[in-house]
């Protein structure tokens, strides 16, 4: 049986929203592609879970934009409350096995607080040549247990642009700090062995950024591993952050290894800097999973 094709636009077999596709999608039941054309597709995007496995495909990162305004204190209408931090999100991916490819996702409330991209809750998603666009709290991969891969993609922010308890690697990634802060907040659980892990990226800051943190543990255990990158963005020379928290220098689970780029000498680093190897395989830090074969 042919995969199923649902399309997005305006000509009379489209879906006029992303989200109507979803819904349609998911009520077909099938492992499904949405076709998302060139344009501006505002509005929240929740891909449930139970969905089938759904593949968004746009027409490029900077012609395919998904973009909504959401932050944590904005009332939510529906509540009478702020969204919080996870409400705020502009697409939450909460189904297990979803792939995304050759697109944007954006929050561009602006410099307002937390104001979220992308969630990932699924157990399984892969990211290829997509752009995650926020400030503060951007990327939010929230579960611990969740895969998540990204390839050839961009994440912009500020402060915890890239957060959350989940097992994720990066691979050739651009990451670009808009203002002085810190590109990881890991929240990895003691008993999981692995946290985030950015190989072969970029780290780049706007003019006039002074101080770009590597991360800092959101939780005890946070897990960040930078290796085989370029740090051209100003890292400071201690490189890491303890949240202010003495006691997480001995839990903090932070690594570097074979970095290169002004801010990449490991002389200056923190004394509690975990690791300075190499890090495991894509196959053990993935657990098998060939997410782009």
């Amino acid at each position: 049986m042919a995969e199923r094709m649902f399309e997005v636009g305006h000509g009379d077999d489209a879906h006029a929203t992303v989200q109507a596709a979803v819904d349609a999608a998911v009520a077909a039941g099938d492992a499904a592609t949405i076709r998302i054309p060139a344009g501006i597709w505002r509005g929240v995007v929740d891909v449930p879970p139970g969905a089938p496995a759904l593949r968004f495909v746009g027409a490029g990162a900077t012609r395919t934009r998904i973009v909504h305004d959401h932050y944590a204190s904005r009332i939510d209408p529906r509540t009478g409350e702020g969204f919080g931090t996870y409400g705020s999100a502009t697409m939450f991916v909460r189904a297990d096995d979803f792939h995304a490819q050759d697109l944007t996702i954006a929050n561009d409330a602006g410099p307002v607080g937390q104001a979220v991209a992308l969630v990932v809750d699924g157990t399984r998603a892969a990211f290829e040549r997509v752009h995650l666009l926020g400030h503060q709290d951007t990327l939010y991969l929230r579960k611990a247990g969740t895969l998540a891969w990204f390839r050839d993609c961009r994440i912009e922010g500020t402060v915890d642009y890239v957060f959350g308890a989940a097992t994720a690697l990066f691979e050739r990634c651009a990451l670009h700090s808009l203002g002085d802060g810190y590109v990881t907040a890991a929240s990895t659980p003691a008993g999981q062995a692995h946290g985030f892990v950015f190989r072969d990226c970029v780290l780049t800051a706007a003019p006039g950024v002074g101080r770009v943190y590597l991360g800092r543990p959101w939780r005890p255990h946070g897990a960040t591993r930078f290796e085989q990158c370029r740090f051209e963005a100003p890292v400071p020379a201690e490189g890491w952050h303890d949240w202010g928290k003495p006691g997480n220098q001995a839990t903090a689970r932070f690594a570097e290894h074979g970095n290169t780029g002004p801010g990449s000498a490991l002389g200056g680093r923190v004394p509690w800097l975990r690791d300075t190897a190499a890090g495991p395989g894509t196959a053990t830090l993935m657990q098998g999973w060939r997410a782009f074969e």
